[in-house]
């Protein structure tokens, strides 16, 4: 809504980073949804954002997605400006785990609850795997962190079992802490700065295929895929009781964050698109 704006006082190309397809984000929302009230107005909601969003990205110079899936929609929706892809850069040197402060095993969940993919993809891990780790057979400690975590979380609190914490002081020290990442996303779209850090921090990564979207993993070899109950599960399973395994993966993981998410060869591919965009 600032184009018009900018335009009027500044003749700088115009380049608009986008970190999802926001559409998207609702309609996959949608498709979680019983109620069909509430299915028709995320649907509904999901229609304008993608008119509106079609009528906008036509009016920039040039746009840069997180994923390949983004760029394929963009160019479904028949956006003519150029597209690139540039995926999320780290400063690798703040990235250095210490397994010695790690506990094996644990899961972990680090994220904003305020988020509603976020919020309802644990809500439906919380309420799916509950009675597994607290009294059933996943012998593990479940540790749930992040921003404006609902009040209503406190219910799966369980003694020794499932700590709910919310915001922690430094963000890396809790990852660092803990050995599995869980990623129960289910809605919601483009490439998760989470994942990206718990690769770097060569932690062992348990994520749905949609929380792993635009990631160039290979399953079971950088991150674990499981899409449903028992999918889940079995991954659980299998990485709390192999702790080197699980060291593999997050070794692999961090080789792959050196390779495609290293600030430095981002940066250098960025600032490439921008003289691209200058010379037009």
């Amino acid at each position: 809504m600032y184009v018009d704006t900018v335009r009027k006082y500044s003749k700088a190309k115009l380049v608009y980073r986008a970190h999802n397809i926001e559409n998207q984000i609702w309609w996959r929302l949608s498709l979680q949804k019983v109620d069909p009230f509430k299915k028709s107005y995320l649907r509904m909601h999901g229609r304008r954002i993608k008119n509106y969003e079609q009528q906008q990205l036509n009016l920039v110079d040039a746009i840069s997605v997180f994923t390949p899936q983004d760029k394929a929609t963009l160019l479904e929706y028949g956006i003519k400006v150029p597209i690139d892809i540039l995926p999320i850069g780290l400063r690798l040197e703040k990235y250095m785990p210490d397994q010695s402060l790690t506990e094996f095993p644990s899961l972990f969940f680090l994220g904003s609850l305020d988020w509603l993919p976020n919020r309802e993809g644990m809500e439906w891990f919380l309420d799916t795997f509950i009675n597994d780790i607290t009294t059933g057979d996943l012998p593990v400690k479940l540790y749930v962190a992040g921003n404006d975590i609902p009040d209503r979380f406190d219910d799966y609190e369980a003694l020794g079992k499932v700590f709910i914490q919310g915001e922690v002081d430094d963000a890396l020290e809790f990852v660092n802490s803990k050995s599995i990442m869980i990623v129960p996303l289910v809605s919601g779209g483009g490439m998760r700065v989470k994942i990206i850090e718990g690769m770097a921090m060569q932690k062992c990564i348990i994520s749905t295929s949609l929380g792993a979207e635009g990631i160039h993993f290979t399953n079971g070899h950088d991150i674990i895929i499981a899409n449903n109950r028992e999918e889940f599960y079995t991954a659980m399973q299998k990485c709390i009781r192999d702790e080197h395994y699980c060291m593999e993966l997050g070794r692999n993981a961090r080789r792959l964050t050196e390779k495609e998410h290293d600030i430095n060869v981002v940066t250098q591919n960025q600032v490439k698109f921008f003289e691209e965009c200058c010379s037009r």
